[in-house]
């Protein structure tokens, strides 16, 4: 949470300099820096819950593919929910 209050930090300053440069209206910039980033804010918190679920299905992924390339004899590899793949000795 602290990632995320640093860059709320930052984007606020970024929003009230762009707005108020553009603008010329310490209103209008002061309005846009607080609603514009408070919404960013929020969206970029839950990008980074996805994110790191993202993160965790590829890693099970890989992990479940290099044990699908590389199998020990005897090993059950599951595929899915119904699915296996059982490799026995040659």
């Amino acid at each position: 949470m602290t990632k995320t209050m640093s860059f709320a930090a930052i984007h606020f300053t970024v929003a009230f300099s762009v707005t108020y440069a553009l603008t010329g209206d310490l209103l209008v910039g002061s309005a846009v820096a607080l609603v514009e980033p408070a919404i960013n804010t929020v969206a970029f918190y839950f990008h980074e819950l996805g994110w790191k679920r993202f993160e965790a299905k590829k890693a099970a992924l890989q992990t479940f593919l290099q044990k699908l390339a590389n199998p020990q004899p005897g090993t059950t590899i599951t595929a899915g929910v119904d699915q296996a793949l059982t490799v026995s000795k040659v």
